[in-house]
Protein backbone atom coordinates (compact mmCIF):
# COMPACT_ATOMS: atom_id res chain seq x y z
CA UNK A 1 0.00 0.00 0.00
CA UNK A 2 1.26 3.31 -0.63
CA UNK A 3 2.54 5.71 1.82
CA UNK A 4 -0.19 9.19 2.17
CA UNK A 5 1.17 12.26 2.29
CA UNK A 6 0.22 14.98 3.42
CA UNK A 7 0.77 18.11 1.95
CA UNK A 8 0.03 21.60 3.37
CA UNK A 9 0.64 24.57 1.21
CA UNK A 10 -1.53 27.57 -0.27
CA UNK A 11 0.61 28.20 -3.24
CA UNK A 12 -1.10 26.45 -6.03
CA UNK A 13 1.95 26.49 -7.97
CA UNK A 14 3.92 24.61 -4.82
CA UNK A 15 0.91 22.18 -4.85
CA UNK A 16 1.26 21.48 -8.39
CA UNK A 17 4.42 20.74 -8.78
CA UNK A 18 4.88 18.89 -5.41
CA UNK A 19 1.73 17.08 -5.90
CA UNK A 20 3.30 15.81 -9.11
CA UNK A 21 6.93 15.05 -8.16
CA UNK A 22 5.55 13.02 -5.01
CA UNK A 23 2.62 10.97 -7.27
CA UNK A 24 5.09 9.98 -9.59
CA UNK A 25 7.10 8.06 -6.63
CA UNK A 26 4.59 6.14 -6.09
CA UNK A 27 3.01 8.25 -2.78
CA UNK A 28 -0.42 8.86 -2.18
CA UNK A 29 -0.94 12.66 -1.90
CA UNK A 30 -3.67 14.48 0.06
CA UNK A 31 -3.37 18.51 0.17
CA UNK A 32 -4.47 21.04 2.63
CA UNK A 33 -4.04 25.06 1.93
CA UNK A 34 -5.60 26.28 5.44
CA UNK A 35 -4.89 25.53 9.51
CA UNK A 36 -8.35 24.29 10.06
CA UNK A 37 -8.46 22.08 6.99
CA UNK A 38 -4.91 20.97 7.69
CA UNK A 39 -5.43 19.82 11.12
CA UNK A 40 -9.17 18.24 10.69
CA UNK A 41 -6.97 15.89 7.47
CA UNK A 42 -3.97 15.28 9.61
CA UNK A 43 -5.96 13.75 12.15
CA UNK A 44 -9.14 12.31 10.24
CA UNK A 45 -11.26 13.90 12.63
CA UNK A 46 -10.11 12.02 15.30
CA UNK A 47 -8.60 12.59 18.91
CA UNK A 48 -7.34 8.66 19.60
CA UNK A 49 -3.31 9.37 18.14
CA UNK A 50 -4.29 8.15 15.13
CA UNK A 51 -3.88 9.62 11.55
CA UNK A 52 -4.18 8.30 8.13
CA UNK A 53 -0.71 10.03 7.09
CA UNK A 54 2.74 8.25 7.00
CA UNK A 55 4.18 12.24 6.69
CA UNK A 56 3.06 15.80 6.95
CA UNK A 57 4.54 18.18 4.43
CA UNK A 58 3.74 21.94 5.69
CA UNK A 59 4.84 24.95 4.60
CA UNK A 60 5.50 27.59 7.35
CA UNK A 61 3.76 30.65 6.31
CA UNK A 62 -0.35 29.54 5.65
CA UNK A 63 -2.47 32.43 4.19
CA UNK A 64 -5.29 31.17 6.79
CA UNK A 65 -3.33 30.48 9.95
CA UNK A 66 0.18 29.12 11.03
CA UNK A 67 2.22 26.12 10.21
CA UNK A 68 3.57 26.19 13.78
CA UNK A 69 0.07 25.66 14.68
CA UNK A 70 -0.77 22.76 12.70
CA UNK A 71 2.58 21.31 13.60
CA UNK A 72 1.47 21.74 17.29
CA UNK A 73 -1.91 19.99 16.89
CA UNK A 74 -0.66 16.78 15.41
CA UNK A 75 2.25 16.44 17.53
CA UNK A 76 -0.07 16.85 20.87
CA UNK A 77 -2.59 14.41 19.36
CA UNK A 78 -0.48 12.12 17.21
CA UNK A 79 3.11 12.63 18.17
CA UNK A 80 4.32 9.48 15.83
CA UNK A 81 3.50 11.32 12.48
CA UNK A 82 6.58 12.92 10.94
CA UNK A 83 6.67 16.13 9.94
CA UNK A 84 8.78 18.34 7.48
CA UNK A 85 8.38 22.41 7.33
CA UNK A 86 9.09 23.63 3.86
CA UNK A 87 10.75 27.01 4.84
CA UNK A 88 12.13 29.99 3.76
CA UNK A 89 15.67 29.82 2.82
CA UNK A 90 17.56 31.18 5.52
CA UNK A 91 14.98 31.40 7.98
CA UNK A 92 17.05 30.49 10.60
CA UNK A 93 14.33 31.58 13.73
CA UNK A 94 11.54 29.92 12.18
CA UNK A 95 13.61 26.91 11.62
CA UNK A 96 14.63 26.51 15.20
CA UNK A 97 11.05 27.02 16.47
CA UNK A 98 9.78 24.39 14.37
CA UNK A 99 12.00 22.20 15.34
CA UNK A 100 10.95 22.95 18.95
CA UNK A 101 7.38 22.18 18.03
CA UNK A 102 8.46 18.74 17.08
CA UNK A 103 9.13 18.94 13.56
CA UNK A 104 11.40 15.91 12.40
CA UNK A 105 12.86 17.93 9.85
CA UNK A 106 12.97 21.00 7.36
CA UNK A 107 13.64 21.96 4.13
CA UNK A 108 14.35 25.20 2.74
CA UNK A 109 12.98 27.11 -0.70
CA UNK A 110 13.50 26.76 -3.11
CA UNK A 111 14.06 23.12 -2.49
CA UNK A 112 15.94 20.84 -5.59
CA UNK A 113 13.46 17.94 -6.31
CA UNK A 114 16.38 15.49 -5.83
CA UNK A 115 16.94 16.25 -2.27
CA UNK A 116 13.28 16.52 -0.96
CA UNK A 117 12.62 13.22 -2.26
CA UNK A 118 15.69 11.82 -0.94
CA UNK A 119 14.17 13.16 2.77
CA UNK A 120 10.56 12.53 2.63
CA UNK A 121 12.01 8.80 1.86
CA UNK A 122 14.71 8.81 4.61
CA UNK A 123 12.02 10.07 6.84
CA UNK A 124 9.29 8.10 6.22
CA UNK A 125 11.60 5.17 6.72
CA UNK A 126 13.45 6.22 10.19
CA UNK A 127 9.65 6.27 11.48
CA UNK A 128 7.84 3.64 10.39
CA UNK A 129 7.31 0.97 13.27
CA UNK A 130 9.73 -1.80 12.32
CA UNK A 131 8.30 -4.96 10.82
CA UNK A 132 10.38 -8.20 12.20
CA UNK A 133 9.08 -10.51 9.25
CA UNK A 134 8.54 -8.73 5.63
CA UNK A 135 7.10 -11.21 3.37
CA UNK A 136 8.61 -10.75 -0.34
CA UNK A 137 7.65 -12.94 -2.57
CA UNK A 138 8.52 -16.63 -1.61
CA UNK A 139 11.69 -14.96 0.30
CA UNK A 140 10.63 -14.63 4.16
CA UNK A 141 12.82 -11.14 5.71
CA UNK A 142 13.43 -11.38 9.83
CA UNK A 143 14.21 -7.67 10.18
CA UNK A 144 15.18 -8.44 13.61
CA UNK A 145 17.96 -10.61 12.78
CA UNK A 146 18.99 -9.25 9.19
CA UNK A 147 18.00 -12.91 8.31
CA UNK A 148 16.85 -13.98 4.50
CA UNK A 149 15.70 -17.06 3.41
CA UNK A 150 13.46 -19.09 1.31
CA UNK A 151 11.49 -22.60 2.08
CA UNK A 152 13.60 -22.48 5.77
CA UNK A 153 17.23 -22.34 3.49
CA UNK A 154 19.42 -19.04 4.28
CA UNK A 155 20.42 -17.00 1.63
CA UNK A 156 23.16 -14.84 2.96
CA UNK A 157 23.37 -11.46 1.61
CA UNK A 158 26.68 -8.75 2.14
CA UNK A 159 25.49 -5.45 4.23
CA UNK A 160 24.67 -3.38 1.21
CA UNK A 161 22.83 -6.11 -0.49
CA UNK A 162 20.42 -6.91 2.62
CA UNK A 163 19.60 -3.01 2.59
CA UNK A 164 18.61 -2.94 -1.29
CA UNK A 165 16.84 -5.91 -0.38
CA UNK A 166 14.80 -4.50 2.27
CA UNK A 167 14.20 -1.09 0.29
CA UNK A 168 12.41 -3.43 -2.08
CA UNK A 169 10.55 -5.44 0.03
CA UNK A 170 8.87 -2.37 1.63
CA UNK A 171 7.66 -0.82 -1.61
CA UNK A 172 6.25 -3.75 -3.14
CA UNK A 173 4.53 -2.66 -6.17
CA UNK A 174 5.92 0.50 -5.85
CA UNK A 175 8.38 2.22 -8.48
CA UNK A 176 11.80 2.24 -6.38
CA UNK A 177 14.67 5.07 -8.05
CA UNK A 178 17.83 5.22 -8.58
CA UNK A 179 17.88 8.05 -5.65
CA UNK A 180 15.66 6.15 -3.21
CA UNK A 181 18.49 3.28 -3.95
CA UNK A 182 21.27 5.92 -3.18
CA UNK A 183 19.51 6.84 0.15
CA UNK A 184 18.92 3.89 1.49
CA UNK A 185 22.95 2.35 0.48
CA UNK A 186 24.29 5.70 1.92
CA UNK A 187 25.24 5.06 5.25
CA UNK A 188 26.86 1.75 4.57
CA UNK A 189 28.73 3.07 1.48
CA UNK A 190 29.53 6.19 2.33
CA UNK A 191 30.26 7.93 -0.81
CA UNK A 192 28.05 8.82 -3.71
CA UNK A 193 26.84 5.79 -5.99
CA UNK A 194 27.65 5.44 -9.57
CA UNK A 195 24.98 4.28 -11.89
CA UNK A 196 27.26 1.67 -12.81
CA UNK A 197 27.84 0.88 -9.08
CA UNK A 198 24.14 0.83 -8.45
CA UNK A 199 23.35 -1.66 -11.72
CA UNK A 200 26.38 -3.77 -10.15
CA UNK A 201 24.78 -4.44 -7.13
CA UNK A 202 21.16 -4.94 -8.67
CA UNK A 203 22.83 -7.58 -10.91
CA UNK A 204 24.23 -9.59 -7.34
CA UNK A 205 21.14 -9.18 -5.72
CA UNK A 206 19.01 -10.87 -8.41
CA UNK A 207 21.82 -13.54 -8.53
CA UNK A 208 21.06 -14.45 -5.77
CA UNK A 209 17.33 -14.02 -4.68
CA UNK A 210 15.73 -14.99 -8.38
CA UNK A 211 14.79 -18.20 -9.50
CA UNK A 212 16.15 -17.36 -12.98
CA UNK A 213 18.40 -14.22 -13.17
CA UNK A 214 18.00 -13.90 -16.67
CA UNK A 215 13.83 -13.75 -16.55
CA UNK A 216 13.97 -11.45 -13.32
CA UNK A 217 10.24 -12.04 -11.69
CA UNK A 218 10.70 -9.88 -7.98
CA UNK A 219 12.76 -7.16 -8.96
CA UNK A 220 11.69 -6.12 -12.71
CA UNK A 221 13.37 -3.36 -14.36
CA UNK A 222 11.70 0.48 -15.26
CA UNK A 223 13.25 1.54 -18.16
CA UNK A 224 14.93 4.95 -17.70
CA UNK A 225 13.10 5.72 -14.00
CA UNK A 226 14.37 2.16 -11.78
CA UNK A 227 12.72 -0.65 -10.54
CA UNK A 228 9.73 -2.21 -9.45
CA UNK A 229 9.35 -4.77 -6.68
CA UNK A 230 6.91 -7.34 -7.74
CA UNK A 231 7.42 -9.81 -4.81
Amino acid sequence: MPHRILLVEDDPIIIASLTELLTKEGYCVDTAATQEAAIRRALGGKLDGSSPYQLVLLDITLAEGSGFSVCAAIKRVAPQVPVIFLTAFDDEGNTVAGLELGADDYIPKPFRPRELLARVTSTIRRTQPSQRIVRFGDLTVDTDRAHVERAGREIVLSALEYRLLLLFATNPGRLVTREMMRDALWDDAGTYIEENTLSVYIKRLRDKIEKDPSDPRLIQTVRGLGYKALG
